[in-house]
């Protein structure tokens, strides 16, 4: 076992295919010898008891006795009924012949035994095959047996070169199966060897290297299909942590730039110039806030992208929420008015924490005051659409450039990056927002105007476990 679990899979299958297709050949065979046998030996039985019946009728038929006078003639007819390689013998009450005919079938053969019902088998004994019927005689105050002895050479003739035969054809079958299992087992593997080599391609050239599946659409197929979308996927995983590191080692260099050149500043110039100390302290502890801030937002990031969660309540009163969360924080942001809009949602419930809700919203929020100039209204609106709620936060601030909406929500991406830097922006809250709302399953939308405003909608699905819940609880 220890051996065959070692050997390479494509001689497996070569051995397992031709093992198996062996074992039908010669099961097939078998079954068929078998069946030829039994055909052959119900024949033979058959043209003997056509015989037995012939000389029955005979004797019947007949209106005399069986006397010494009608031997002759009883003689003749056997003689004339009598089959090649056959012998037909008349016995009286105690086994002794009175009339026997032959065709190359020897009375020793089989030795006389008078019977009284009839009986028919096959002696195997010595070198001869041979078939025996006997049955009993009465005609008048005879009373004997009549056995018909017949030699199954033809038989074994037959079933010798039936047994070559299959013999012949189970070796031919055995090499048949060899070359269909080793066939068969190239055709099925070489899709897969050349998944493994793009493996070690991918190993020794890079991520870029692909298999090319075949187009038949089976199992195989499929596994290629899915071996290249998932190197599709790692690569832009790969692509998008180096974009991460790179970016994020250049928003660190910055603050950590300025923070190191006020150190400096302050080692030969601090001790003796107050103005200095003062304010490279206050840039330092103003990069300090900005870098902190900084790694806060990354650890909320790496936490928005882990594939799972802790377990989500349900919110049904997601209106109620939205209301109490926007009277909480609108003392923050002072001189803004923030309305809202919100429609009944008819029970609709969503799989959603209260905490990720209110961080995304407070994301979104942050960014519509940050950008809005002379218009400080800032509309939040709750709506059904569909099988979905959706919680647009509008501004009418200055918008975003058409170009720039498709990379807004990627990481570190500032549409004005110097305004952004101003504004203690690192780039990295919509990504945040982003990742969360795909967490529930749900879609963050952008629709925006330069000088106009723009709207982020939240969409997330209304949750049909929370209405089986819902139901199971009432």
């Amino acid at each position: 076992m220890g051996f065959y679990s070692r050997m390479p899979v494509k001689l497996k299958l070569t051995l397992g295919s031709a093992v198996l297709l062996t074992m039908l050949f010669v099961g097939y065979n078998a079954l068929q010898y078998v069946l030829m046998e039994k055909w052959m030996i119900q024949r033979e039985k058959s043209n003997a008891q056509r015989n037995m019946n012939g000389i029955l009728n005979y004797f019947l038929e007949r209106e005399s006795g069986f006397t010494q006078e009608q031997l002759p003639e009883i003689r003749h007819y056997l003689d004339k009924i009598n089959r090649d390689d056959q012998r037909i013998r008349i016995m009286d009450a105690k086994g002794k012949p009175v009339i026997t005919v032959t065709n190359n079938v020897s009375e020793q053969w089989v030795e006389p035994q008078p019977i009284s019902r009839q009986e028919v088998f096959i002696s195997r004994g010595g070198e001869h095959t041979l078939l025996v019927m006997r049955s009993p005689l009465t005609i008048f105050e005879f009373k004997g047996t009549i056995e018909i002895v017949k030699s199954m050479a033809e038989y074994e003739e037959w079933s010798a070169a039936i047994s070559r035969f299959m013999v012949y054809f189970t070796l031919a079958a055995v090499v048949l199966s060899v070359l269909v299992g080793w066939l068969l087992s190239w055709r099925l593997l070489k899709p897969l060897q050349a998944m493994a080599q793009t493996i070690r391609n991918v190993k020794n050239k890079g991520l870029h290297e692909r298999t090319k599946p075949p187009a038949n659409g089976d199992e195989i197929s499929t596994l290629m299909l899915l071996f290249n979308e998932m190197m599709d996927q790692v690569e832009e995983a790969f692509r998008q942590q180096s974009r991460f590191v790179e970016d994020a080692s250049h928003e660190l260099r910055t603050p950590i730039a300025i923070i190191e050149g006020h150190l400096a500043l302050l080692q030969r110039w601090g001790k003796e110039h107050p103005a200095v100390l003062e304010e490279s302290l206050q840039a330092s502890l103003q990069e300090f806030t900005r870098l902190k801030g900084l790694v806060l937002e990354l650890l909320a990031l790496s936490r928005a992208e882990k594939n799972s969660l802790a377990p989500t309540p349900l919110l049904t009163d997601l209106d109620d929420h939205i209301r109490v969360m926007v009277k909480r924080v609108a003392p923050i942001y002072r001189g803004f008015q923030l309305v809202t809009k919100l429609e009944p949602l008819g029970g609709a419930t969503v799989l959603i924490s209260v905490e990720h809700l209110e961080q995304i919203m407070l994301i979104i929020i942050d960014n519509a005051v940050k950008y809005s100039l002379h218009n400080t209204t800032i509309l939040i609106s709750l709506m059904l659409r569909g099988e979905y709620v959706c919680l647009d936060i509008t501004d009418y601030g200055i918008g975003i450039p058409a170009k720039d909406l498709p990379y807004v929500m990627d990481r570190f991406y500032r549409v004005d990056k110097a305004r952004s830097r101003d504004m203690g922006g690192n780039g990295l809250g919509l990504a945040i927002a982003k990742r969360l709302v795909e967490r529930y399953k749900g879609k963050l939308e952008i629709d925006s105007r330069e000088a106009v405003g723009t709207t982020v909608s939240i969409i997330l699905p209304i949750s049909t476990d929370g209405e089986q819940r819902l139901e199971g609880a009432v």
